[in-house]
């Protein structure tokens, strides 16, 4: 049992003092009756809880899903650049949300944005290996060579990296699928080639795809289905 306030701030919309002077303007009620209090208290897993009649669905965390275009950087706040959190729409400005990974400020597709920390560990956590898939074009043709390297294992000034899928899907173009995160990876294993990457696209965490009718700088809360396949990483 938790106040009202309190159950209905923690989903974003409105801020403890907004729901005390809904509550005094009669618009809020649990099972039907309008409260008077909003020191009263309810289980949001028993009571139906409603603004205006309508009824609120009370979520523990938010999964968000962006297509992410270029020119932001992946962080909750930054002083030189827009972040991905400045494309969450406002009913979600109450949580407390982060992305779930990062994605290069020229890079776009794929990103979970949440307020759950454990489900972000598990998508980020190096011993988890992820796989991650990419389009990526390149200034120059894709050769075997960069297959063969890519499976083989690229080494970078850090390290040799895991075997990773190169396949070519055009004369400059190739799906790209990772299962680790170094810091700008894919750009420093072209480099290794001679290679320079022009476009980078995510379009897969694990099982979960980007859909194709999700247009580039926008979001939404993921589907159950989607939200299983991410919660399968464990």
């Amino acid at each position: 049992m938790e106040r009202i306030d309190k159950i209905i701030a923690s989903q974003g919309k409105y801020s403890r003092s907004d729901v005390k002077g809904l509550v005094a303007k009669g618009r809020v009620q649990v099972d039907g009756v309008r409260i008077k209090s909003s020191s009263v208290k309810a289980d949001p897993a028993i009571n139906r809880i409603s603004i205006d009649g309508v009824d609120i669905t009370v979520k523990q965390h938010i999964y968000l899903m962006l297509n992410k275009p270029k020119g932001y950087v992946s962080a909750t706040e930054d002083k030189e650049h827009q972040t991905v959190l400045e494309l969450v729409p406002e009913e979600y400005a109450g949580r407390e949300l982060f992305p779930a990974g990062r994605l290069d400020r020229d890079t776009t597709g794929l990103m979970i944005i949440t307020d759950d920390g454990v489900m972000a560990h598990n998508i980020l956590s190096p011993k988890k290996h992820v796989q991650k898939v990419y389009h990526v074009t390149i200034d120059i043709p894709v050769t075997e060579e960069m297959q063969k390297g890519f499976a083989d294992g690229v080494e970078l000034n850090d390290g040799v990296c895991k075997a990773a899928g190169l396949e070519m899907s055009g004369e400059y173009t190739a799906i790209v699928t990772l299962k680790e995160g170094r810091y700008h990876q894919i750009k420093r294993m072209f480099g290794c080639f001679g290679a320079k990457v022009v476009e980078l696209h995510r379009v897969a965490m694990g099982d979960l795809y980007l859909p194709s009718d999700l247009p580039e700088g926008q979001c939404r809360e993921l589907t159950e289905t989607e939200l299983n396949k991410l919660q399968q990483i464990k």
